[in-house]
């Protein structure tokens, strides 16, 4: 069922991105990226080679201009596990519809929370198995939100996501129903260091996915070199222990080369260090190469990951 909805979906946004619409602020976007590694991973004493699917996902969006002064948006998004045994392989990822204007803009439904957009590209290693969230609490996307964003003010904006009760994930412990959760952020400059050379971001959680959580962000770019920090602070709502961590990151680009590392560490938690390349083989296209190591303070034990990978974007 899913499988049939997902390719009617996909075949619907194709065939409206032919179709011209005088109410269109832009046109239909279809999008999505692939991005499959080979590995070998050493989890727990046992190694075994994989062929993982990191996040790869097809989603469409769109903005329609409802006056001169009001424009309506959406996105519709699912992931796509390409290693999946399970031929029903989609999993729902952003999913809203929103209002946009002079006062900001508004939106509804299924949607990352503010701390996670946050803390922009900072993660050298997201989606693959160095990313933040094997150590850091924060990373979430949740199923019943209301989500704004202010104007920008020069370079700066804040947004704030409120995450209803009615959320499953809001439940915590043996609590037989949730409670509100709000997560929210100040961010300076553009995430990308496209058109700012630094980014940085705030943000704390309060009461979302059983935690509350304080962030700080940094990055800043330096002719080819991109350096990035994070400290966090994470409090469990069900035993109150607190947790402070921080993450390194560094980029730095040889003409079609990018060489990556990144260290992970959270009390309680472990540490994480993670080393690799990129290869630009054009604008949608790139191979990669990596090698992470996950030491988790409950078992003492260091787990290895060792890949090689494409990504191509469309």
């Amino acid at each position: 069922m899913m499988n049939a909805f997902c390719k009617t979906l996909l075949a619907s946004a194709m065939a409206a991105t032919l179709v011209s619409t005088a109410y269109a602020a832009e046109p239909l976007k279809v999008y999505g990226k692939l991005n499959v590694t080979a590995q070998s991973n050493d989890v727990s004493g046992e190694t075994e080679t994989t062929i993982e699917s990191n996040a790869s996902r097809f989603g469409v969006t769109g903005e329609f201009e409802l006056s001169t002064s009001l424009e309506a948006f959406y996105t519709i998004e699912y992931e796509v596990n390409t290693g999946d045994e399970d031929k029903e392989n989609f999993l729902a990822r952003n999913q809203f519809v929103g209002l946009k204007g002079d006062f900001g803009a508004v939106s509804v439904g299924r949607n990352d929370t503010m701390l996670k957009v946050s803390q922009g590209k900072v993660d050298q290693f997201n989606d693959l198995s160095g990313d933040l969230k094997t150590m850091f609490k924060g990373d979430n996307r949740m199923a019943q939100t209301a989500t704004y964003y202010t104007p920008k003010f020069g370079d700066f904006q804040a947004g704030v996501t409120y995450v209803a009760s009615g959320d499953s994930d809001q439940i915590v412990g043996d609590n037989s129903s949730g409670e509100d959760g709000v997560s929210m952020a100040v961010m300076y400059g553009d995430a990308g260091l496209k058109t700012s050379s630094i980014y940085a971001a705030i943000a704390y959680d309060s009461k979302v996915k059983g935690y509350d959580t304080a962030r700080a962000t940094v990055q800043g770019k330096v002719a080819g070199l991109v350096l990035g920090a994070m400290y966090q602070q994470q409090e469990a709502l069900d035993s109150g222990i607190k947790d402070d961590g921080f993450l390194l990151s560094t980029a730095y680009g040889i003409n079609d080369v990018t060489l990556k590392a990144q260290y992970l560490d959270m009390e309680n938690k472990g540490d994480s260090w993670s080393v690799g390349a990129d290869y630009k083989l054009g604008k949608p296209t790139k191979l990669f190469a990596f090698y992470t190591e996950n030491t988790f303070d409950s078992n003492d034990q260091d787990d290895a990951y060792v890949g090689i990978g494409i990504e191509h974007k469309f």
